[in-house]
């Protein structure tokens, strides 16, 4: 699933492409991914409204019309959104005032497209924790001084801290030299100040390099994103850790396929 990074990326590329243009058409090949309102008030609420802003809360994007609407398009594990779209993979196509169309395209259907009045109003929304870059140090140290959850499903929880999927949490915890299954309140004040720092400085990282594509991930040009090369432990199971040599070990943790060096991270 694309994580902060890679829905910030789409975001700022978006700005750059799609911005203050006026969506002219709608042509959907595939309805299941509209999840609300039906088919037919979807296309009417769109049509003929320009694109006035792009936001991007956590994992979520939103499109603010100029019409009052919004649309709010979680990519979840497959999504992706192609600019200029030719169609062939669409299941939704926005054909926008320039003459080009931004594909909306979603292998396994599992994406969601909303088309709403008030963004904010979402539960996804309102249930969301604040995003790394928007607390303080002393104010991560103090939220996980009382948790005793394991550190790694904490961090991916989005209604704890918003934005940090499997990917990040695994690459910041390495960086940190915590062992994914440590206890929150284990963490010394040291630690926690030093994960706090390597999880933002992993995620602007990321966006500096357009994002990680694994699975279906892709930039708004249909590119791949370039942080994969830079990935320490995630998908390197049984490959040597880059700083002890020690294999990468992958253990199953809250679901998910979690990666870590057993020597570095204690």
């Amino acid at each position: 699933m694309p994580e902060l990074p890679e829905v910030e990326t789409i975001k700022r590329e978006l700005e750059k492409v799609v911005l203050g243009k006026k969506i002219t058409g709608v042509t959907i090949h595939n309805q299941k991914v509209i999840r609300e309102p039906q088919v037919d008030k979807f296309k009417k609420g769109i049509i003929d409204a320009t694109i006035k802003n792009i936001i991007r809360k956590a994992k979520l994007l939103i499109l603010e019309l100029s019409n009052g609407n919004s649309l709010a398009i979680h990519l979840k594990m497959t999504g992706q959104l192609v600019y200029p779209g030719d169609g062939k993979s669409a299941r939704v196509s926005f054909h926008l005032s320039d003459g080009k169309s931004l594909d909306f395209n979603d292998q396994r259907l599992f994406a969601e497209l909303r088309l709403i009045d008030d963004w904010s109003a979402l539960k996804f929304i309102q249930g969301l924790g604040p995003e790394p870059f928007d607390i303080t140090e002393s104010r991560f140290n103090k939220m996980l001084s009382n948790k005793k959850t394991k550190i790694k499903p904490l961090i991916m929880d989005q209604t704890f801290i918003s934005g940090i999927g499997n990917l990040y949490a695994a690459e910041a915890l390495f960086r940190a030299k915590v062992h994914p299954e440590r206890p929150a309140n284990s963490l010394s004040d040291k630690e926690k100040s030093l994960l706090f720092q390597e999880i933002k400085d992993t995620l602007k990282e990321a966006i500096e390099n357009k994002g990680s594509s694994v699975d279906q991930y892709v930039q708004v040009s249909g590119k791949p994103g370039g942080y994969v090369k830079f990935h320490k432990v995630y998908d390197r199971q049984g490959k040597p850790c880059l700083v002890c040599g020690t294999p990468v070990k992958r253990i199953a943790l809250g679901g998910r396929g979690t990666f870590y060096c057993p020597k570095c991270q204690q």
